[in-house]
């Protein structure tokens, strides 16, 4: 058996029952930052084998993986924080422990695209999740094109580093839409900036973006406004 295992997105206390006793009980445990992961067994006294499984390792790695399942292991993939595979590594495993007939179960838990949306203020009922941008201006413009025109939320990953000029860009194709930027969900600084995206943007100028941020864009039309609840706010041409 193959577990999904959602570990928390920043407070350990997070971590839901069936988590830890699914933990407690399998063969090894597959982490995208075996440190990380560490830190985490420690809080809850939790001695297993970890095995290192990331974006850079896992073609190399899936064999060995396959085979442990195969002879009957128990496994458990863990991403460094949140649910498996969101932007994380774990597709391709679980795709061919499906084509191998090789049982695959979720263990479902803390999320940060379901906690920032709830926390933004932004319609929840129709959403999409697009991950992290592209880097370069150019291809994140043309990725953000895709959903110009989109009535469903928008929910995006970004790095500190990049979060200015995502915004900057997000303003230029979107419009002035209402969004919310989320960092350190469920830590003690837990911050959640919402606005319009002018208003996003010129609070980051002042402030210096700190931790990975989740980014929620009201989709266009619909009742995306604060104020007035009918967001009328023209689309960039």
């Amino acid at each position: 058996m193959l577990y999904l295992v959602s570990t928390p997105i920043g407070n350990l206390s997070d971590i839901t029952l069936r988590a830890l006793d699914t933990l407690r009980n399998v063969d090894v445990v597959l982490s995208e930052d075996t440190r990380k992961t560490g830190l985490l067994l420690k809080r809850y006294e939790i001695k297993k084998p970890q095995m290192s499984f990331h974006e850079y390792n896992e073609d190399r790695v899936l064999p060995k993986v396959l085979a442990l399942l195969s002879e009957g292991r128990t496994l458990a993939l863990v991403s460094n924080a949140g649910c498996p595979m969101v932007s994380d590594p774990g597709f391709v495993l679980v795709r061919a422990a499906i084509a191998a007939n090789i049982p695959v179960t979720a263990v479902p838990g803390p999320s940060a695209v379901i906690t920032a949306l709830i926390l933004s203020g932004l319609p929840v009922h129709s959403f999409t999740f697009r991950g992290f941008p592209p880097r370069k201006t150019a291809a994140r413009r043309r990725f953000l094109e895709v959903d110009k025109d989109s009535p469903h939320t928008l929910i995006f990953f970004e790095s500190p580093y990049r979060l200015r000029a995502f915004l900057a860009d997000a303003l230029y194709v979107l419009g002035d839409r209402h969004a919310a930027a989320a960092n350190d969900l469920t830590k003690m600084f837990e911050a959640v900036e919402r606005g319009r995206l002018s208003e996003l943007i010129a609070h980051f100028e002042k402030i210096e973006p700190r931790g990975e941020y989740t980014v929620v864009i009201s989709g266009i039309g619909g009742k995306n406004d604060f104020e007035t609840g009918n967001d009328e706010t023209a689309v960039a041409g």
